[in-house]
């Protein structure tokens, strides 16, 4: 799980909850949890890039459906910074930033 701080938890309903479709999991008021009820490993990854000459993102996040993902970025007006891309490692993908700036891998495997 990662934490970030922020005042606005209105933008982070907006692009978690609302664009990208995660699920409100929990709500404390000043604490808010967006997921999916699917069972994930820990993963921490470590690099000098992002593969295809991309700067490392601050979060990968994999959705079931990149195509719909990214009309639903492109429709809230929100700047692809790289790709679609289909990566030779097997994965689709799109980079973005959320409102409070992280750059974001957005992915599905094919």
């Amino acid at each position: 799980m990662s934490n970030f701080e922020t005042r606005d938890t209105e933008k982070a309903a907006a692009f978690y909850g609302d664009i990208l479709g995660l699920d409100l999991l929990m709500d404390h008021g000043w604490f808010q949890t967006y997921g999916s009820d699917a069972k994930m490993m820990v993963q921490l990854s470590f690099g000098s890039e992002g593969g295809s000459d991309t700067p490392v993102p601050d979060l990968s996040i994999e959705v079931d459906d990149v195509e719909a993902a990214l009309e639903r970025m492109q429709a809230a007006d929100i700047p692809i910074e790289y790709g679609p891309a289909s990566e030779p490692w097997g994965v689709r993908r799109f980079y973005v930033r959320d409102p409070f700036g992280r750059l974001l891998n957005i992915l599905q495997h094919e």
